[in-house]
């Protein structure tokens, strides 16, 4: 994509990101995003097909982008405990900053039809697969227990992250989420220990 075309691309995912957080998915007509995006109707169909695409495509970018934190800051860790308490505080912030992501993906993920849950599944996926490669590293370095179950593990940590954003949004955010990353850490370690 030309650097402009780009520009639009990003444009249209953020104004879809809102429109989506204010209104729900199935709420959110491709006319209100062109309107927030502030390009014409049919612009969204140069670089969408569908609707669903807008929202498959919010995804990827956006969690492939923070995935890219993700793993850059595990890398500057040196140990697997230091790369848990990294994401843990990444994936709080983000979304504490990012409201309409959070409502986002927290909420209206959960009302989407199977078929866009797992199209978004796969953009999720390698964040589940960064969480297991961290705690294959504790298990080997001898820092987390020998009997973890990889596969289980990895979904009890990133299920135990993602209610909590969702508890926070429900309660209407009257607390810090960044404030729980010590106890949430702390927690996970008496598990994996």
């Amino acid at each position: 994509m030309t650097s402009r075309k780009q520009e639009k691309y990003e444009l249209i995912l953020e104004a879809a990101l809102k429109v989506i957080a204010e209104n729900g998915y199935h709420g959110s007509q491709v006319s209100k995003i062109a309107k927030e995006a502030g390009v014409a109707d049919g612009t969204i169909y140069l670089y969408f097909k569908k609707k669903e695409d807008i929202l498959i495509s919010l995804f990827q970018e956006k969690l492939g982008s923070l995935v890219e934190r993700f793993n850059a800051r595990v890398r500057e860790t040196s140990s697997a405990e230091e790369a848990l308490r990294a994401v843990c505080e990444i994936h709080y912030s983000e979304l504490e900053n990012n409201v309409n992501l959070a409502y986002v993906t927290q909420i209206e993920l959960r009302q989407s039809s199977l078929e866009l849950r797992k199209a978004i599944g796969l953009a999720v996926k390698p964040y589940i697969e960064l969480i297991e490669h961290i705690l294959d590293k504790g298990v080997k370095e001898g820092e987390f227990r020998q009997d973890l179950d990889l596969k289980l593990t990895r979904l009890l940590l990133f299920g135990a992250m993602d209610e909590v954003v969702t508890s926070w949004l429900i309660s209407g955010m009257k607390y810090s989420l960044t404030a729980q990353v010590g106890k949430t850490v702390e927690f996970f370690l008496r598990g994996l220990k």
